[in-house]
């Protein structure tokens, strides 16, 4: 049983997020096409995470009503069929509609994966089914982007979408086969209201907008830069997404840091890195950006992960869950205004322009940092009536590393990363 979830869960992991950024490498292909600037073109990306992010919390309704393994399956059947379809498009509207629909579709594996788990694995093996999605979760988000930049020179864009369709399918195919049929859960109260009246989590909420918003920006625009004003191939250009790699070694660390050094200090340091990184791509020169991304990502992926274990320790047993659906909500908003505003920045004002507008973002996450710091100092210690959060549950998969979980509850939301679904975990988590 453990190794059949654990496949179900890595393809589950796979099929969704390959699926939610396969367009984000050919988005100069798709602006040249519709004659589209950077700005526009980004809304390919940030229709489907700003209707994964309006649809994360209700998706999670349904899954406790009709329960998670049908929302998980036919989530990633329904957006692989849509990935099929993106191809046929035959405007730009029609491939926004599209993609707002497969955000909506996708938004019910991060509601509910991460809560099936806990509920299904057993015990000595939820650490290992946890530590697979996320590896799902952080190589599909990579494959994703791969196979359409690599795919794209020498066909079109819409073969590449038709090449990350296909292998989502196989991919969702395969999770529907293997997913084992769930058990009833206990519903619980909503503590809808702890979790977004909590300062130390306000705190944290903010630090994913911000953060989140400078990463995809980033990456949103990277492939004009680079084919646009470098004058690099798609397929080459396309190697800038293996930068990803380096967000599973930092994420893991910033975990085991965060337990020994206080989670605001390596949050901090996981900003500053990020910020570093973005500077270090200013000049116009493939080796210094490769560097910059690679520090860029390991410091983003570093924060992330330090901020969703955040909300894992902090929240009580009865908001973990709720706490975990609004983290990735706003995740997923950072993801698509923050990604659209960075590439109207870039449009406007060019790299620079962008640079200093993610900077000012990674500023005022680090000031939520600080805030969230402050304010769990002042917090009054709890009673020894009082649940407290469980501690961390770590699980080695091959593919990610460690991953760092908070101990699971069945009202847990699921969480994806970068990714951003998923109930909390300090290890990466593909946003992606």
């Amino acid at each position: 049983m453990p190794s059949r979830l654990t496949t179900a869960v890595a393809a589950t992991g796979l099929a969704t997020f390959a699926l939610l950024y396969a367009p984000q490498s050919v988005l100069p292909d798709i602006a040249r096409e519709f004659r589209l600037t950077p700005a526009e073109a980004s809304l390919a990306v940030s229709a489907a995470t700003g209707a994964l992010a309006l649809a994360i919390i209700p998706m999670a309704a349904v899954a406790d009503r009709v329960g998670r393994r049908r929302v998980i399956v036919w989530s990633v059947l329904t957006a692989a069929a849509l990935g099929l379809l993106l191809p046929l498009a035959p405007t730009y509207e029609t491939l926004l509609a599209a993609r707002a629909l497969q955000g909506v579709a996708t938004a019910g594996v991060p509601a509910s994966a991460m809560a099936f788990l806990a509920q299904e694995a057993p015990k000595t093996h939820v650490g290992a089914a946890i530590g697979a999605l996320v590896a799902g979760n952080s190589a599909g988000g990579m494959l994703g982007r791969l196979i359409t930049g690599f795919t794209t020179d020498g066909t079109s864009w819409r073969t590449a979408l038709a090449l990350a369709g296909a292998f989502g399918a196989a991919c969702a195919i395969t999770a529907a086969l293997l997913l084992p049929k769930g058990h009833h859960a206990e519903r619980r109260p909503s503590a809808l209201r702890d979790a977004l009246t909590d300062r130390v989590l306000l705190c944290q909420y903010a630090i994913a907008i911000l953060s989140v918003a400078a990463f995809i920006s980033v990456f949103n625009v990277i492939g004009f830069r680079l084919t646009t004003d470098l004058g690099l191939p798609t397929g080459l250009a396309t190697l800038v997404y293996l930068a990803y790699a380096a967000g599973g070694g930092t994420s893991a660390a910033a975990g085991r840091l965060a337990d020994r050094h206080g989670r605001a200090r390596v949050a901090l340091a996981g900003l500053a890195l990020t910020a570093a990184g973005a500077a270090i791509t200013l000049p116009d020169h493939v080796a210094a950006i490769a560097v910059g991304l690679t520090l860029f990502t390991g410091g983003f992926f570093a924060a992330h992960a330090v901020a969703s274990g955040w909300v894992g320790a902090h929240a009580p047993d009865h908001v973990r869950g709720q706490a975990s659906g609004v983290y990735l909500f706003a995740y997923y908003v950072g993801s698509s205004t923050g990604g659209t505003a960075g590439s109207a920045a870039y449009q406007a004002h060019g790299w620079p322009g962008l640079t200093v507008l993610i900077t000012v973002w990674l500023a005022l996450a680090a000031v939520a940092v600080g805030a969230a710091h402050k304010a769990q100092a002042h917090r009054p210690q709890k009673s020894s009536g009082t649940s407290t959060a469980a501690p961390p549950v770590t699980a080695t998969s091959p593919s990610c590393g460690n991953a760092t979980v908070p101990a699971a509850t069945e009202n847990v939301a699921a969480r994806t990363s970068s990714g951003t679904s998923y109930t909390t975990a300090t290890g990466r988590v593909s946003p992606p």
